[in-house]
């Protein structure tokens, strides 16, 4: 079933609730498909209770919705909750100064990944290098070029999976920044096939 293709968030109230590792992963399984709260407990290992208090902040903050109740095998009513969207996207320029830090990490650590895969598929050489500071910055700005990719969907709906809707946005965004003048020196070391950047900029 269709559903909003992706929400970027502004509120940085909202973004604090997203620097959650467990509403987070609530939000990654309930985008796949509804859950309800004891299948989310027993995937989180944790009880329900606690899963109760995070699937109430979730609700309250527009992020989940409850799309079924019914009675279960013990005759409990059971409430089926499901993400409002398919892939939520923090505003990097509204992230609270208290979270910036942790928010660059996750960053840091994408770019970090997009990078290792590039060098893997042979896309990167052995003589490729870059500076902490500028793998930093590079990522701040990703996160920026994914924020400007993703406001393209904001406003339709697919049926197509959280992962691989984040890894096409990813991609255009990357794309985006190996035309910019502050990165196409470094990035067109990233030797990536032209079927490969046709593939990117795939509209939705």
């Amino acid at each position: 079933m269709k559903k909003r293709a992706v929400r970027v968030v502004r509120d940085p109230d909202i973004i604090k609730i997203l620097a959650d590792p467990v509403r987070r992963e609530i939000l990654r399984l309930t985008s796949a498909k509804p859950h309800t709260e004891t299948q989310l407990a027993m995937k989180l290992n944790l009880s329900k209770p606690s899963v109760g208090h995070h699937l109430q902040v979730l609700l309250k903050a527009g992020l989940i919705k409850i799309v079924e109740a019914k009675v279960g095998r013990y005759g409990i009513l059971e409430k089926y909750y499901e993400s409002t969207a398919t892939l939520f996207l923090e505003d990097p320029n509204n992230i609270p100064l208290d979270l910036q830090r942790y928010f660059v990490h996750r960053y840091i650590e994408r770019l970090r990944g997009m990078l290792s895969a590039f060098y893997i598929a042979g896309y990167i050489g052995e003589d490729f290098e870059i500076s902490p500071e500028d793998l930093e910055e590079l990522a701040k700005d990703l996160a920026k070029h994914i924020v400007k990719v993703g406001e393209k969907y904001e406003n339709i709906e697919v049926d197509v999976g959280r992962e691989n809707l984040f890894i096409k946005v990813c991609g255009e965004a990357l794309r985006l920044m190996m035309a910019t003048d502050k990165w196409r020196d470094l990035l067109k070391q990233i030797k990536v096939p032209i079927e490969e950047e046709r593939k990117f900029s795939n509209e939705p």
